[in-house]
């Protein structure tokens, strides 16, 4: 952090320091109790939102990364991405509210001879209750399906094709294929999306719902 000659006193911080700081003062390294909500939102200078729901979700959401098994191929097709998704979703829980797995695969059409890469997402509560849903599909070039076809995944394939290591956890595919038009983060938020409108509109996808 470079400083001009009338703050020459200033201290000196990292960006690490900086993303501690911020975390550490939005409750996101250590949830606040429940009842500390209004403490909470006082200390992050507000919760933006354009709908009420919103902000009160910026309050209580709190969402931690886990590593977990999948149990499903390195690269799968068909229902084995939805499998991959769920297994993911139901080994994340912990002790948490929800649990959220994610997972991409091939899916074959026959009317036009080729697969779409299809993000699934499932949402399992603390009931055990699934939602699930996916994101836009796309196709791939000729070439890195060849390379599927070959036994290499499709993360290996695009990696080959682009000479981008570990594209997959960069902008993804969809972001090199569309000129970062739309990326991975988008695309993942896309089918995190689909997978809560049952839980959004839940009096709607109760059974014995009127019929209107």
């Amino acid at each position: 952090m470079k400083v001009d000659s009338e703050s020459r006193d200033a201290p000196e911080v990292s960006a690490d320091q900086v993303a501690a700081f911020r975390l550490a003062r939005h409750h996101l390294a250590t949830p606040a109790p429940k009842a500390s909500m209004a403490r909470v939102a006082g200390d992050m200078c507000g919760a933006q939102a354009q709908i009420m729901s919103a902000g009160a979700l910026s309050l209580r959401a709190r969402v931690r990364g886990v590593r977990v098994r999948t149990e499903v191929p390195e690269q799968p097709f068909g229902d084995e991405a939805l499998q991959g998704a769920m297994n993911r979703a139901k080994a994340a829980i912990g002790t948490g509210d929800f649990g959220v797995g994610i997972e991409a695969g091939l899916v074959w059409s026959p009317l036009i001879s080729d697969y779409f890469d299809v993000q699934d997402a499932a949402i399992v509560d603390r009931a055990g209750h699934i939602t699930v849903g996916h994101g836009p599909g796309f196709t791939y070039p000729p070439r890195v399906l060849e390379n599927v076809k070959a036994g290499r995944s499709v993360g290996k394939a695009m990696a080959r094709l682009t000479g981008i290591r570990d594209i997959g956890s960069k902008e993804g595919a969809i972001g090199y294929l569309t000129e970062r038009r739309l990326d991975r983060d988008a695309l993942t938020e896309s089918a995190v999306l689909m997978a809560m409108v049952p839980r959004i509109r839940r009096e709607l996808y109760t059974r014995g719902a009127p019929h209107r």
